[in-house]
């Protein structure tokens, strides 16, 4: 099994400047020790010219007191040097168990 050090980035939905009525992700990134569980890809395709680069990894972290109550709001894993989007996370006290989808390209920390 493959240890696994990186950043998670949470999201905050906050909306900017007060009156506007738009809304941002406001993204904060936390370090976390875990495993590995599942190491796979994907090979999706793709409307456009090229396929979608995509994993299906699943990634255990041993989750703090933050994670538990904000497991919700995780938006991105900082992993193989590339930040992937969170598809699922599954609660196994005392860690999150973090499913990877597509290459992330939102806003970051």
């Amino acid at each position: 099994m493959t240890r696994f050090y990186g950043e998670i980035g949470y999201g905050k939905s906050e909306q900017v400047p007060a009156d506007s009525g738009i809304w941002v992700d406001v993204i904060t990134e936390y370090s976390y020790f875990g495993d590995v569980t599942r190491n796979a890809n994907r090979l999706d395709d793709g409307s456009g010219l090229n396929n979608n680069v995509s994993v299906s990894n699943s990634i255990s972290v041993l989750a703090d007191d933050r994670a538990f109550k904000n497991f919700h709001m995780i938006r991105y894993i900082r992993w193989a040097g590339a930040l992937w989007t969170v598809s699922s996370v599954e609660v196994q006290s005392p860690r999150l168990i973090i499913r990877l989808g597509d290459v992330y390209n939102g806003p970051t920390a």
